[in-house]
């Protein structure tokens, strides 16, 4: 009866023991060969594993394409700043301007006035600019875009000669009788810009850029300010002819971080009938983010 009871209990832990290879097997997936022990490679976790990074991937490259999208269909630059200098062309004919009655030499003992007395100061002749912000609009794969904005130009006029600017008891020019130690002309105008952009290399920061376009500007300030021993520290304002809108063929050139612009009047500074025929022109440089 003793053999029975220890022959059942042998068969019972060998069957025990089969079971429990047979468990491991399923769920660890393993292999016993004698005394070693195979592992078979996790392929399914593998796969797994590299969905995973495969979408990852995916995310991420989604996001950056449509933050690329964001940042460069329409972008915006906020409150640039030039600083240039400025001159003026003269194409007047001052012997037929004498005769049109802005150009006077009542108040002037030294004579009329000729081409040489309005002839700038052109060191400190200044233009500066505050443009409120400047917006770029993609039009073709951010090579060729659309730009424009709003601000203010404001130029300095600095005279070498005595002239001087009255608007009463009618609006006139004339050679005054003292010395300035500071003599200028100042026009402030609010301006539109509407340029062409291309930027061959739209992916490379601080590339090489150039824009062109037009500008119009209108006319909301204007003095003639003079210091001297004589009179002190004053200002003229008042009607002094000047044209109340100025149209400029208008350009920029970027070439990594500087950026130059240029400006050349499309109409004359003072109006028709004043006899004047003065063009100004402006090369500076922006300070821009692009």
């Amino acid at each position: 009866m003793k053999q029975w009871i220890l022959t059942l209990g042998i068969c019972g832990c060998v069957l025990a023991s089969h079971a429990q290879t047979d468990s491991t097997a399923k769920t660890s997936d393993t292999i016993q060969v004698g005394n070693f022990v195979i592992v078979k490679t996790g392929k399914e976790n593998n796969a797994s594993l590299k969905k995973e990074k495969d979408v990852s991937v995916r995310v991420i490259e989604e996001r950056f394409k449509s933050h690329r999208r964001k940042q460069n269909i329409l972008s915006t630059n906020w409150f640039i700043f030039d600083l240039g200098f400025t001159n003026l062309i003269d194409n007047t004919d001052y012997s037929k301007a004498q005769g049109m009655g802005y150009l006077k030499t009542a108040y002037a003992p030294a004579g009329p006035i000729t081409q040489s007395d309005m002839t700038l100061n052109s060191g400190k002749s200044s233009n500066v600019n505050l443009w409120f912000f400047m917006q770029k609009l993609n039009i073709t794969h951010h090579v060729l875009n659309l730009k424009y904005g709003m601000g203010l130009e404001m130029y300095n006029f600095r005279y070498d000669r005595n002239i001087s600017y009255r608007s009463t008891p009618q609006p006139m020019v004339f050679k005054d009788s003292i010395g300035f130690r500071k003599d200028k002309l100042y026009a402030g105008y609010i301006t539109v810009p509407l340029m062409i952009n291309i930027t061959p290399k739209p992916n490379v920061h601080n590339a090489f850029t150039f824009s062109a376009g037009i500008s119009a500007g209108y006319l909301i300030d204007w003095r003639n300010k003079q210091i001297s021993d004589q009179r002190g520290k004053q200002k003229y304002r008042g009607d002094m002819l000047l044209q109340p809108w100025r149209l400029a063929a208008i350009t920029e050139l970027g070439l990594g971080p500087v950026r130059l612009y240029g400006s050349y009047s499309l109409n004359a500074l003072h109006r028709e009938e004043t006899g004047l025929n003065q063009v100004p022109y402006v090369v500076g440089i922006r300070f821009s983010n692009w």
